[in-house]
């Protein structure tokens, strides 16, 4: 044994007795010192808890494997991207919203759907009957998506959908809106979240099953390569999964699977893996366990290089940056106390720039209970804004590199997210766990620990279950009445009169042909998104060849 060793090995007793110690003495009443996720923690923590650190020890911002981050300089050279999540009644009425945040300082647009277009129906369908422009935005049509951005030169804004099952179908809405501007579509930025597989496993806004979905997502990466090449063909999706309940661990493992299984998908396919994954990028919840979502964005970056680059032959190192959007955790929020949601949401917004995020939505004080006013989302973005140029967080990349606690805790997310992916791999890769409900009982079960901690008070929310007051009047909500549902459904009337209907029935039985033929749908999908072919239309020529999913009974 050399005399390094024996003074590692005195360090490592001397440790050991801290804690049989401090770890033992009497502490605050009724506290249990574990994380969100339920993770047991040390009372302090120390170099010695970085032994086994699988990233590089001296790694700096910019350098594989991009723990500190995708840049050398991140926000010195450039802020984060402040895109507020948006939608409500029509088209015009979503379209004033957005310039009202750009003329505040907003530097990026998030689309918020209705729950029709979530799920491909028109605002005419029986189906969307109560539910037009509830709680986003009615787009049906072309016509639509050209109304929604009047004004508004898409080529220069980044432009963010969270839209999933029909999601090609709206990203061509948007192509052809662009093309209407006379826009280049190759200078087209943004983001079409396309995430098919989270929708299976938490939040359920499907249309078609997994393979033919997956399918059409490979399609969009094949052509969206050649024609709008900067453009980001899918945002893989943990924040679906954490607000369904799963724990940090999970929401990490669960993701990353789901990103591996679409470069899987598209090398299948036979596309280089360098030609489409510098386009993917990633959505991260923001929970309230500071630490936690520092390290599990940190250990993120971590495990997608080393894997693009080891697993999957990776050679561009943009294939092997992770880029990112987070948003504050809406399942935080509480009806009860409103106001402490605003300081709930800053120190989430803190905490995902500590993490590296590349844009960022806070979530405004009142969204527990409706959709935002204008004064509520003012304030989510002033609370961005103030982070941004007066805490001085954004001068320093990774400032809390080096940290003992959150290296440790970086390190241990990455364990905990590898052993996860082994379970998923004995399961039969993601699309089996899905289908088996592998993946939907391990967030019931996590979100079940979850609220039983709360109710039966060894978790603390602050205005919910102690710091209680009595209940004081609700703040002024945004109410969406029955107009939107009525000036669409006279819209959706003048759309089926003047358009061209030998047109669309050209376009339609193209669409048909192309599926049913096995070819890559996004050329025959554009057109009909240009012979201004609905939503509802589209999505029933694909149904009808691909078939409905269904989701077993798992329970």
């Amino acid at each position: 044994m050399s005399p390094h060793d024996g003074e590692l090995e005195r360090l490592r007793e001397e440790v050991a007795a801290w804690r049989a110690v401090y770890g033992k003495l009497p502490l605050r009443e009724g506290v249990e010192f574990t994380s969100v996720s339920g993770r047991e923690l040390e009372p302090a923590y120390s170099a010695l808890d970085l032994e086994q650190t699988l990233g590089a020890p001296n790694e700096l911002p910019g350098q594989y494997p991009f723990t500190r981050g995708i840049h050398p300089t991140m926000y010195r050279g450039r802020l984060w991207t402040m895109r507020q999540f948006a939608g409500f009644g029509t088209a015009e009425d979503t379209n004033r919203r957005y310039k009202f945040l750009l003329e505040r300082g907003q530097t990026g647009l998030s689309v918020a759907f209705d729950f029709p277009t979530l799920m491909g129906y028109d605002s005419d369908h029986p189906r969307s009957e109560g539910e037009v422009g509830k709680c986003g935005v009615a787009i049906a049509s072309l016509r639509d998506m050209e109304d929604l951005f009047a004004g508004i030169p898409l080529d220069r804004v980044s432009t963010s959908m969270t839209i999933n099952g029909p999601a090609a179908i709206l990203f061509c809405f948007y192509v052809a809106a662009a093309e209407k501007q006379g826009v280049d579509i190759r200078q087209l930025q943004g983001t079409v979240q396309n995430d098919i597989l989270k929708e299976y496993m938490a939040q359920h806004a499907w249309i078609y099953p997994p393979e033919p979905a997956l399918k059409i997502i490979v399609d969009m990466f094949e052509w969206a390569a050649e024609h709008t090449p900067k453009w980001n063909t899918i945002s893989i999706s943990g924040y679906h999964i954490r607000e369904a309940g799963a724990t940090a661990a999970q929401e990490l493992a669960f993701t990353l699977a789901n990103g591996f299984c679409y470069v899987e998908h598209g090398m299948a396919r036979g596309l280089a893996v360098d030609a489409f994954a510098p386009r993917l990028s990633f959505f991260w919840d923001v929970h309230n366990d500071f630490f936690e979502e520092i390290a599990k964005m940190r250990a993120a970056r971590r495990i997608w290089a080393r894997h693009l680059k080891e697993r999957y032959g990776a050679a561009d190192d943009r294939s092997w940056k992770m880029r990112f959007h987070c948003q504050t955790a809406g399942v935080t929020l509480t009806a009860q106390q409103p106001m402490n949601n605003i300081v709930r949401v800053a120190y989430q917004a803190l905490a995902a720039v500590l993490g590296g995020t590349q844009s960022l939505h806070t979530n405004a004080l009142d969204e527990t209970l409706a959709l935002p006013t204008e004064e509520s989302v003012r304030i989510a973005l002033r609370t961005q804004q103030i982070l941004a140029v007066e805490t001085g967080v954004p001068n320093v990349a990774d400032p809390l590199g080096g940290s003992y606690y959150v290296e440790a805790l970086t390190d241990q997310m990455e364990r905990e997210a590898e052993a996860l992916f082994a379970e998923i791999d004995a399961q039969g890769g993601v699309v089996a766990a899905i289908e088996s409900g592998w993946f939907q009982r391990q967030i019931a079960r996590s979100a079940a620990r979850f609220q039983g901690e709360v109710e039966t008070d060894r978790r603390t929310i602050v205005g919910v279950n102690d710091f209680l007051e009595e209940e004081r009047a609700a703040p002024d909500i945004l109410r969406i009445g029955e107009e939107a549902d009525r000036t669409q459904r006279a819209r959706m009337a003048r759309l089926r009169a003047e358009r061209d209907d030998a047109r669309v029935e050209q376009a339609l039985t193209a669409l048909r042909n192309a599926a049913v033929a096995d070819r890559n749908v996004m050329p025959e999908m554009l057109d009909c998104a240009r012979g201004y072919c609905t939503l509802y239309e589209i999505r029933d020529v694909l149904e009808r060849v691909y078939g409905a999913y269904r989701e077993p009974v798992f329970f």
